[in-house]
Order: structure tokens, then sequence, then C-alpha cells
């Protein structure tokens, strides 16, 4: 079974990406690599600038208050970052379709590819399936894969320090 890899994992990835920044090109390079992305060519300092841009961008999606506004965002991000989709191979005999040209340094390929996930991401499971954690003093975001469509947190341990919080104001009272 081939995995679609628009799919699940480059939303976790930009998510990840978004959460906790890379520094420095080589660390974007490792990141991609080791996410499973294939670099046509090294990650240079300008592909690590821009990727910074769209994570910033990506993140007003996130905080995005309306449907609307978010596919607005999306949209936008789309347009600039994907074009038609082909198939191609790699010369490997993988087929599979991408939506974006060839011959793209690490930045472009991470914005089609988290634009054109973040596109199936929701509208295959909802709108509403970005967002901030629950928990007041943490800042990240999350992309919600649960069966219920209701995550608030963005890892069980958010999850599990809010629960405990409540359960002591609560035994407090």
């Amino acid at each position: 079974m081939q995995l679609n890899p628009y799919g699940e994992d480059p939303v976790r990835f930009v998510t990840d990406l978004t959460n906790s920044p890379p520094t420095s090109a080589s660390e974007l390079a490792e990141r991609c690599e080791a996410a499973g992305m294939v670099l046509d060519r090294p990650a240079t300092d300008d592909d690590l600038a821009e990727v910074l841009d769209y994570l910033a961008r990506w993140a007003e999606v996130v905080d995005a208050p309306t449907d609307e506004r978010r596919a607005a965002l999306l949209n936008t991000l789309l347009a600039e970052a994907s074009t038609h989709p082909r198939l191609t191979d790699h010369a490997d005999g993988g087929w599979h379709i991408h939506y974006r040209e060839d011959d793209l340094g690490a930045a472009g390929i991470l914005r089609a590819v988290a634009s054109v996930g973040t596109a199936l991401h929701l509208t295959g499971l909802g709108m509403h399936r970005l967002g901030r954690c629950a928990l007041a003093e943490c800042p990240n975001a999350y992309a919600d894969f649960t069966r219920a469509g209701r995550q608030r947190y963005c890892s069980h341990a958010c999850a599990n320090r809010d629960a405990v919080r409540r359960h002591r104001a609560k035994r407090a009272a």
C-alpha cells in the first residue's frame, strides 16, 4: 500500500515545525529527511527564511476565527505553493501525484506538501480540525486526527496537566 505523501504525515510535520521551528538550514534538512521528504537539493539559509515565514502564515490558518477565514488563508498558501496535479515516479517506479513543480528547494517542497496536506486534512475531517492547546500556558498548535474530532490539547501531557489542575481546584473548593 502506498500512503498519500500529502496526507496526515505532512500535517503532523508542519504542526511540529510550527511548535518548534528549525534554527538552521541543516536542522531543516535533517527534519525534512527524518519526516520522509525527498529533497531535490540541499537546504539553504534562504530555504530556512522562507520556511519560517511560511510557518508564521500557516499558524494564521490554525488561529483563524472562522471556517471562511481559514479557507481564505489556506487558499492563498495553496495558490503560492502548489501547482496542477501530475504523475511522477522519481525514476524509481513509485508512481504518485505531485502538486508541485520539480527541482524545488526544501522550502518549496515543504510549502506545497504542507499546504495541500492541510487542505486535504480540513476538507476530509472538518474545517475545525486545527487549533491551539487549551492549556492556558501552552501556545502549541495541534492538528486533530481523533475519531470524534474533539481534540483540545496538543499532547497527552498538557491534557493530563489540565485535568490534574481542575481536579485539585475542585477538591480545594
